[in-house]
């Protein structure tokens, strides 16, 4: 038995199309350049192989012909069957030749282009043709409904269940608040949207906040049910006082698990339309005085949600609250207000640990409204510490070398600082090009690390044993290593020492890291105490 060329699966990573694009078509057309991009295929795992399958060579079993006659039929038979046996075996042998090999890799690498181009320009024409037409503009326009393949019959089957279903329930709902209520306490729409609200309250917060997790389908069903209860929400809707206020209260609590500024305006928007229609008919006398309102305990529930994601930091005394009535309501208008105080407190916060983008391109320091005082204490004998003498330091001692740092790590008898730009400096004893400024000289003051490409760092983590390096995460989630490069620590393909900052590439090439492990802690010589005032 021989065993044939394996087959592949083919898995095509849509990050990777912009490289695909721009690779030299000319290279194509040599084996060295096929065998070069179709190692790019499988250092990328785009092409996985399968089990190699093993190649029979056992042909049809034949009679005795000295002891048995057989009749033409019977030889015309046996004879087409060894001539199909022959036909067989010389395809897999000609497809397991090293000419059928390299065509094979050509014409993946060519389908790999081919598809990258596709879905580039040909797949993304037609996606704005189809936003642009009269049929996308109505609805839930703003949901991306085209899937990364093409939609099967059963998805078709699936999505008009569920389309056709919404629009059912929508019309009862509709009906039911039309029609008179038979006995108390019973209300179909009114149960329907309470039921809903449990539902959404007994979720984890943030539930519904990763939209590349939800399928388009559930996004598309989240725009329609959301449209609905809008318009329900409005007086005029033909729903009554108690379905105006569940639904609000049910728009709130998906606006909060979507965790999306979009959707907690959207939600002030409609809450502030709402008081206005109200307002309006108060003048006229035309509702009643539980109009407009909102549950106390439901809007609380979620305000205080909001807060306690400020943590202790926040000034509670410039907390507000809505007035509560004796019904245990909120007036619409007032919520509106302290969801948006609550909203611009939340990104003031925010604000203060972000770095302009104009002063990342430019150069300049941010101007960042925090202060900042960063301690040091123990081994100072590679100046490690930025003191001017390499005494240990007993007590805990205010650095101002320190005062625009972001994030320290403290590595084996150096220290590495990433300021508010994204900007790393390094001091410290030098050996094996651990500080990653070009050499292996110590360094007594802060000095600044190039990166080549340029990148914004992140995170750094630097060992606290053997000869000292250093990993650096960036905020495109990529990694650089620097320092001693013993046992291929550095994960650059050998054992050389690198003294400057060097992109991790090989099998981490054009992917995306999406968390960063600090390095195993073998030793502790200095530590830092880093406070945000």
């Amino acid at each position: 038995m021989a065993t044939m060329i394996p087959p592949v699966k083919l898995k095509w990573l849509e990050h990777l199309n912009s490289s695909w694009i721009t690779e030299d078509s000319e290279s194509i057309a040599t084996r060295e350049g096929v065998a070069v991009l179709y190692s790019k295929l499988v250092s990328n795992k785009e092409v996985v192989p399968l089990p190699q399958q093993v190649l029979c060579l056992k042909g049809p079993q034949l009679p005795d012909f000295e002891r048995e006659s057989l009749s033409s039929d019977e030889q015309d038979h046996y004879l087409d069957a060894l001539l199909s046996s022959q036909l067989a075996l010389a395809k897999m042998v000609c497809s397991d030749s090293p000419f059928a090999g390299a065509l094979r890799k050509r014409l993946l690498v060519l389908q790999r282009v081919f598809y990258a181009l596709s879905n580039k320009y040909h797949d993304k024409g037609k996606v704005k043709q189809q936003q642009h037409s009269p049929e996308s503009s109505s609805g839930s326009a703003d949901v991306h409904s085209v899937s990364e393949r093409p939609r099967s019959s059963t998805d078709a089957l699936i999505e008009m269940g569920v389309r056709t279903g919404l629009s059912l329930l929508f019309a009862l709902l509709r009906q039911s608040w039309m029609m008179p209520v038979s006995g108390p306490g019973l209300s179909l729409c009114n149960d329907v949207i309470h039921t809903a609200i449990e539902v959404v309250s007994s979720l984890p917060p943030l539930s519904l906040a990763n939209e590349s997790k939800i399928p388009p389908m559930g996004l598309d069903c989240l725009s329609q049910v959301t449209t609905f209860l809008k318009g329900v929400t409005i007086p005029n809707s033909g729903a009554d006082t108690l379905g105006r206020r569940l639904a609000s209260e049910l728009l709130l609590g998906l606006a909060a698990q979507r965790g999306s500024l979009r959707y907690l305006l959207e939600w002030i928007e409609m809450a502030l339309g709402a008081s206005a229609v109200v307002h309006t008919m108060e003048k006229s006398k035309l509702l009643s005085s539980q109009e407009g309102m909102i549950s106390f305990d439901c809007f609380m529930t979620i305000l205080m949600q909001m807060r306690r994601s400020l943590g202790s930091s926040a000034d509670r005394s410039q907390w507000r609250e809505p007035t509560r009535t004796s019904d245990g309501l909120c007036s619409l208008y007032e919520a509106a207000l302290c969801l948006f105080e609550e909203v611009c407190r939340m990104a003031s916060d925010y604000s203060r640990t972000c770095a302009s983008p104009d002063s990342i391109q430019t150069g300049d320091a941010p101007i960042v409204s925090e202060t900042c005082e960063v301690y040091v204490w123990g081994s100072n004998s590679s100046h490690q510490l930025v003191e001017g003498t390499q005494e240990k330091i007993l007590q805990p001692k205010l650095a101002p070398s320190f005062s625009d740092a972001q994030t320290i790590e403290a590595g084996q008898y150096c220290t590495f600082v990433i300021s508010t730009d994204g900007s790393v400096r390094a001091c410290g004893k030098g050996s094996y090009g651990r500080l990653g400024l070009g050499d292996s000289n110590n360094q007594s003051t802060l000095k600044k690390l190039t990166f080549e490409p340029h990148r914004s760092i992140k995170k750094v983590s630097s060992s606290k044993g053997s000869d000292g390096h250093t990993l650096a995460f960036t905020t495109e989630g990529e990694v650089f290593s620097w320092g001693d490069g013993d046992y291929g620590k550095l994960g650059h393909g050998n054992s050389s020492t690198q003294k400057y900052p060097k992109l991790i590439q090989g099998p981490l090439q054009g992917k995306v890291c999406a968390f960063f492990l600090k390095l195993k802690n073998e030793l502790s010589f200095h530590k830092c105490y880093f406070n945000h005032c």
